[in-house]
């Protein structure tokens, strides 16, 4: 199989992430604007690999930020991963306190004992988009047969999961008529389309929004093929043996991110429109889409 990386696009990923090697306990970068305050228990809130580690810090230390000015008998801290199955391997293990899954290591997670209390960002905006250059002649989704198409990990919801099926349902044989490569991040499976490594790239419209915005003279080279119709989006998880005070304090103060310009102003650095109440529940129709795609497609982690 091809690299997952090349090194013009991912060197400064790679020194970013390769602080440990692939035989270490599952560990990530973690992030704090103030000095950890050793006093007072500490919460990790581990947010899944939407973007390389110095983006997702970006994107997410405003809200621990927010989370530690208004919720004062903890302190929380951001932990990034360097891939997917790095950030499955610490919640199967039980190791954050919060987590910020997609749909599918939702259902995972409630496997080991953690428990939705919102969900990030409107259900509308959770769906599969396929990228391509505009100068590749590619017209329809069976131009695909024979090509590469990239993705950020098989266990990628809306950004691999979601699109599979819908090359399934649009007549192609996903494991057969194409080749799938797995590159590791959302930038990376668009990053591999910009340099004519793979016909089509898998994403969703947060990390799309956001290169564009990054990559304002690449992104003129692409554009947006097709999209999957839309699933429920991404969740946010509290472990079984948080305090139920402590729980409630952190879903009132997400769900009310949105009443205030503050607040607005953190969603906007996430590139989330505002958090819904949820409970574990209301993923039942991920677990039924899921059931479908493992019967007619492939399991989940057997790519």
């Amino acid at each position: 199989m091809p690299p997952l990386y090349r090194p013009l696009v991912f060197a400064l990923f790679a020194v970013i992430v390769g602080c440990g090697s692939e035989n270490d306990a599952p560990q990530g970068p973690k992030y704090a604007n103030a000095p950890l305050d050793t006093e007072k228990p500490l919460y990790r809130f581990a947010v899944h690999p939407l973007h390389n580690p110095a983006k997702l810090a970006e994107a997410y230390q405003p809200l621990v930020d927010y989370l530690n000015l208004h919720i004062s008998e903890v302190q929380f801290e951001l932990e990034a991963s360097r891939d997917y199955q790095n950030y499955e391997a610490k919640f199967r293990d039980r190791q954050p306190e919060l987590l910020l899954p997609n749909p599918w290591q939702t259902l995972e997670a409630m496997k080991v004992g953690y428990h939705v209390i919102a969900m990030a960002g409107d259900a509308e905006d959770f769906k599969g988009i396929f990228i391509i250059r505009k100068d590749s002649g590619i017209q329809s989704p069976l131009d695909l047969k024979g090509k590469v198409v990239s993705y950020p990990s098989p266990t990628a919801l809306a950004a691999c999961i979601m699109p599979q099926y819908f090359l399934h349902n649009q007549g192609l044989d996903v494991i057969h008529d194409i080749e799938n490569r797995y590159v590791g991040s959302q930038e990376s499976s668009i990053m591999n389309v910009y340099l004519g490594e793979a016909s089509a790239g898998a994403t969703w419209p947060p990390p799309w929004r956001l290169f564009q915005k990054n990559h304002p003279q690449q992104a003129a080279e692409l554009t947006v093929a097709w999209q999957t119709p839309p699933l429920m989006n991404n969740s946010v998880m509290v472990r079984d043996n948080v305090p139920a005070s402590t729980r409630d304090a952190i879903k009132a103060r997400l769900l009310a991110l949105f009443d205030s310009y503050e607040g607005q102003a953190i969603l906007a650095s996430m590139e989330t429109a505002r958090f819904h109440d949820a409970d574990d529940t209301s993923y039942q129709r991920v677990r039924d889409y899921i059931t479908e795609f493992e019967s007619t497609v492939r399991p989940v982690e057997q790519p």
